[in-house]
């Protein structure tokens, strides 16, 4: 697998993506790490359009398995100084999802991870299926009865979290609490093609 060098990279013409006379000059730099793979020019358009966003810090970067998400490219990190974007990768898999640092090195691994992914898998809800998807009440990517951990971070987060909701009282019916801390579900509502 090549490195990604801090310099190889192509910058997205925004003209180009978004059929603009001229560049707009307050856009932030579009850098792609996509040399050689193809990308839509639908998510060209939303990256371009992103790249306008007063809150950019600096640059977007476009990894190589972009592409178009709901308001968002999926495979692009978005630097934000002063705003939060929580569905930035999308709404489909922009979840709530975080990296977290272990203590934990490459060579403390087994070199298959099979066991260890069913485990995750079998630990953390994830994911939504044509069975459970019309059902009602909660989805299989949601916690029935939170962990105790869970219980206690959300503890933290409530009062926010009902003060937003004083603001926008439909959030109170969203996922929340029972979807804190797993891998979300993801909704399969894309249109099909005749």
């Amino acid at each position: 697998m090549r490195r990604m060098e801090q310099n190889d990279y192509q910058l997205l013409d925004t003209t180009q993506a978004t059929g603009a006379a001229a560049a707009v000059s307050d856009g932030h730099p579009v850098k792609m790490w996509t040399e050689g793979v193809p990308v839509e020019p639908e998510a060209k358009q939303q990256l371009a359009r992103l790249a306008q966003l007063p809150f950019v810090f600096h640059h977007i970067a476009v990894m190589p398995d972009v592409h178009v998400g709901k308001g968002s490219t999926i495979g692009s990190v978005i630097p934000t100084l002063g705003a939060v974007i929580p569905a930035a990768v999308g709404v489909d898999i922009g979840c709530g999802m975080m990296a977290a640092k272990t203590t934990l090195r490459a060579d403390d691994l087994p070199d298959n991870l099979t066991r260890l992914r069913s485990a995750i898998e079998a630990a953390v809800p994830h994911g939504m299926t044509s069975r459970t998807r019309n059902a009602k009440g909660r989805d299989v990517g949601s916690w029935n009865n939170p962990p105790p951990a869970v219980d206690a971070g959300w503890l933290k987060l409530k009062d926010e979290f009902d003060e937003i909701c004083r603001k926008y009282p439909k959030l109170r019916h969203a996922n929340h609490h029972k979807h804190l801390g797993t891998l979300g579900s993801v909704s399969l509502n894309k249109k099909k093609k005749a």
